[in-house]
């Protein structure tokens, strides 16, 4: 039995890789920004519809290649207007993606693995293990899934998506080539043409991917802090062991300082009710970024099951706020949205094959504070 050629998916190709493809086949280069066209900016997905395709050209890519994106299996609309997405990407495994929706701008967040290895203690993703690094075309899928939400075809210059964050599951850096290539296609002329401080790349801090991204983009860069010093961070954020606050912090000077731009970083920080919000921990914080031209978005912890922790009260929040605020700090409260839903910050799930074993452990522990309870 002939087994059938497994056809190219050709959101699985770079940039260069689509050129590459199509000079490949005897067609020129310009093809590449028509393709990308019809896929990102018309939401176009059957070749047969790729009018300034010649027929040859047509017949070939029906015949070898697809244009596959992660597959919904629920879509969930918050009372606040937020989406979640929950999509397939095969082997009994999903993942989580989550459109929020404000007054002139419509911001996605996308997911870069199936789970999570950082394990963030606050974090609902990290207790589901990991499994794998997501693929470029489920990365790039997402943008397109959504984007297309609004219907299709599109007119090439409506730009229903503003903004894209790569704050969804898992840690963007460590499925560093498959992010870079995803972002190179957001902020690319004839695909998403966001500029770069319209994609934001949110990282718990790997300090020699932070190195190696200010050679290959130059999007915005968000920063995971959530504690004041090394041995509360520890314990919030593990990376930290590896790479502590000091060395983070001057990683993050030269990505800025490679640009010459004029940009801030923002450094994000859950608060969470009497861990890391109190008074002397908003002063700590203000001292260890003064020298940093910073915003700093502060973000009420999102509950969920067998988290530990608690969402501080409103007068704690604003207090940690306006002790920021009156050291000369930019700092905004970033609204909950989709909570009802659990698609606030740190509430995605998706389903894990967790190949660390991390989230059976957890519940053996969970069961063990039962029964001597």
């Amino acid at each position: 039995m002939i087994s059938a050629v497994k056809k190219i998916n050709l959101l699985d190709l770079t940039i260069n890789d689509l050129s590459n493809f199509f000079e490949s086949i005897g067609e020129a280069s310009y093809r590449t920004d028509q393709f990308l066209k019809w896929i990102h900016q018309n939401g176009v997905e059957n070749f047969n519809e790729m009018s300034n395709f010649s027929k040859s050209l047509r017949k070939y890519l029906i015949e070898n290649c697809v244009i596959k994106v992660p597959k919904i299996s629920f879509e969930e609309v918050s009372k606040d207007g937020t989406k979640k997405w929950i999509l397939e990407v095969g082997d009994n495994e999903s993942i989580e993606m989550v459109l929020i929706p404000e007054k002139g701008r419509n911001t996605l967040c996308v997911s870069s693995q199936v789970g999570c290895v950082v394990n963030c203690s606050f974090c609902a993703t990290g207790k589901q293990g990991f499994s794998r690094n997501l693929t470029l075309s489920e990365i790039i899928g997402q943008v397109l899934i959504a984007e297309n939400s609004f219907g299709t075809p599109r007119n090439a210059n409506e730009k229903n998506i503003t903004n894209i964050v790569m704050m969804g599951m898992g840690e963007p850096l460590l499925n560093f080539d498959n992010v870079v290539s995803a972002m190179q296609l957001m902020r690319h002329h004839s695909a998403y043409n966001l500029s770069k401080r319209k994609v934001t790349l949110s990282t718990s801090g790997l300090i020699p991917e932070i190195n190696k991204l200010s050679k290959v983009s130059d999007v915005s860069l968000t920063i995971s802090l959530h504690a004041p010093n090394n041995k509360l961070r520890d314990t919030l954020v593990p990376i930290n062991k590896k790479y502590p606050i000091q060395d983070l912090l001057k990683s993050v000077k030269d990505y800025v300082d490679s640009f010459n731009d004029k940009r801030v970083t923002t450094f994000e920080y859950i608060l969470i009710d009497k861990v890391n919000d109190s008074l002397n921990e908003a002063n700590e914080l203000a001292n260890l970024l003064k020298d940093y031209p910073c915003k700093i978005n502060l973000i009420p912890f999102n509950e969920f099951s067998l988290s530990g922790y608690s969402k501080p009260s409103n007068n704690r929040l604003r207090a940690f706020k306006e002790c920021l605020v009156r050291k000369g700090f930019i700092t905004t409260i970033r609204s909950t949205r989709g909570d009802d839903i659990m698609a606030a910050c740190g509430q995605l799930v998706g389903e894990v094959k967790d190949k660390t074993k991390r989230k059976e452990r957890l519940k053996r522990q969970v069961k063990a504070v039962e029964i001597n309870a």
